[in-house]
């Protein structure tokens, strides 16, 4: 019984419901707008490329060129330095050590040169004066004594022998004479110019031996190069620091005026136009547009770095980087970040180009 009337009575309940279920899949589901409005291309022909925001001096990755422990970091996040202000400073006990004693042995060494340059001393004077006149008087005397040896050997008063004793008295006498006025010239002559060229070489080297200790004692304050804000802060007193090239301990930059380096596609550069017109948006705001100014092309074709996160983003392709300076229009914009960039590549804009550089 139910297999003669239950089966066909389900089947007309199941086509009902297929027919039910079918009008209504035919219903048009409501548009929804999405949550973010996609961009618009402001132009009809167009190079689009990925942007990231950046100083006008880049970023700057600030390191320290010795290693050691950092006690001192006089800058934070945020701050306006100055070229030559001062950014971290490390552990600088032993070099100051190190400088008072090379500035002790400069002292010796110029006390050297010093001693040498007042010569003679006033003291020094009267001794050799009075033994150029004890020599004169020695000399003098046995040249008397010559003399009358010579009347009396004449007369046979005293033998040849005492004669050339006195003769030779004398020529000693004379000789003692002759060194002592030598040696009261070379006093009075000063130091050797030889003597005083070695003493002042050792000042030389004192001294540049006290400039490179300073000099290695200012290294260890980090110091600002340029005009700038202070963007990143990586270290921390107590930190052992190094110097590998990919450490940024600071990063600094000149905000004033900022710049947008984008990432044009290999494929796209034959049409690239660099003095084009040029406009970039944020991302997720697409109703805000910024002007863009060329400033100049980096020429060397390089693997892509800055990747935005869409799924359907390639990373083996390589980008022709261009900068440009940005209209910021009063709106604060930072360092990072990331920008949708449209330049004009219509024939028109090409001609135009080429007509101003004609």
């Amino acid at each position: 019984m139910f297999t003669k009337f239950g089966l066909p009575i389900l089947a007309l309940v199941l086509i009902a419901l297929s027919v039910k279920y079918l009008a209504r899949a035919r219903e048009r589901i409501p548009e929804v707008p999405p949550p973010v409005q996609p961009t618009e291309n402001p132009f009809k022909n167009t190079v689009a490329g990925a942007g990231m925001v950046e100083p006008e001096t880049e970023n700057i990755s600030v390191g320290s060129p010795v290693a050691g422990v950092v006690v001192e970091v006089m800058v934070r996040v945020g701050q306006k330095v100055k070229a030559g202000d001062p950014l971290f400073r490390l552990d600088d006990r032993q070099l100051k050590a190190e400088l008072q004693v090379r500035r002790a042995a400069l002292g010796d060494a110029a006390a050297q040169l010093a001693r040498l340059d007042a010569m003679p001393r006033a003291e020094e004077l009267p001794p050799t004066e009075a033994a150029v006149r004890e020599a004169k008087a020695d000399w003098e005397n046995w040249e008397q004594q010559w003399a009358r040896g010579e009347e009396l050997a004449t007369k046979k008063a005293i033998s040849d022998e005492e004669f050339v004793e006195r003769k030779q008295s004398a020529i000693q006498a004379r000789e003692r004479y002759n060194r002592a006025v030598a040696d009261q010239d070379l006093l009075m002559a000063g130091a050797w110019k030889f003597d005083k060229q070695v003493a002042q070489s050792a000042v030389d080297r004192a001294q540049a031996q006290v400039k490179q200790v300073e000099t290695d004692l200012d290294r260890l304050t980090t110091r600002a190069l340029v005009d700038g804000e202070v963007l990143q802060v990586n270290v921390r007193p107590g930190e052992f620091v190094g110097a590998p090239p990919d450490q940024a301990l600071i990063v600094l930059g000149n905000v004033t005026q900022l710049h947008v380096r984008v990432d044009i596609d290999e494929y796209d550069i034959p049409r690239f136009v660099p003095e084009a017109a040029a406009r970039a948006t944020l991302k997720g705001q697409p109703k805000e547009w910024f002007p863009l100014k060329f400033v100049r092309i980096e020429p060397y074709v390089v693997p892509k770095k800055s990747l935005t996160g869409d799924n359907t983003e390639r990373v083996d392709v390589r980008v022709l980087q261009v900068i440009y300076a940005i209209d910021t229009r009063g709106k604060r914009l930072f360092v990072g970040q990331q920008l949708d960039v449209f330049i004009d590549a219509s024939p028109a804009a090409a001609d135009q180009i080429t007509a101003d550089g004609t």
